[in-house]
């Protein structure tokens, strides 16, 4: 069964979180999918670990702020690509990419020093994706506007 390709960066939907149109780096050098994240606070809903944070979804912009929260899968030991270890909770959301929608896990971090608010790693892509790194965007377009957005010309 032939894969689809994505390009070295792809728009994508955490449409369970509530967030759309998020530009991703496709890194198949990182083993996670990362997600940034600020506020992270750990809290309990019902006898269960949720987490609680806020996206702030758009690069260089930092005026819209996406309330989330989710159930903790997990809260583990990521190495980040500078050798640095940190403890970070991990949940698990769907992600769209073009028309595929699947479940991966995520891990949440504060990366508001980084160019892309978000990694797709290759645990994620694994036996579903082909990465071409000479391209952009090849499973997925940037999302239009919502028309209170559209700013008439």
């Amino acid at each position: 069964m032939p894969q689809t390709i994505l390009g070295w960066r792809e728009w994508i939907s955490l449409p369970t979180l509530g967030i759309s149109g998020l530009k991703a780096k496709i890194d198949t050098g990182a083993r996670s999918s990362s997600l940034h994240a600020l506020d992270i606070k750990a809290i309990e809903v019902n006898g269960e670990h949720w987490v609680e944070f806020k996206v702030n979804p758009q690069q260089h912009e930092t005026t819209e702020l996406i309330h989330c929260r989710a159930p903790v899968k997990d809260y583990r030991q990521v190495t980040d690509s500078g050798g640095h270890r940190s403890m970070r909770y991990v949940i698990e959301t769907h992600i769209c990419i073009g028309s595929d929608k699947f479940l991966a896990e995520m891990t949440l971090a504060d990366r508001s020093q980084m160019l892309f608010r978000m990694l797709l790693g290759r645990t994620a892509m694994k036996n579903r994706y082909t990465v071409d790194p000479s391209r952009s965007y090849c499973a997925s377009q940037k999302p239009a506007k919502p028309p209170s957005q559209i700013i008439p010309s």
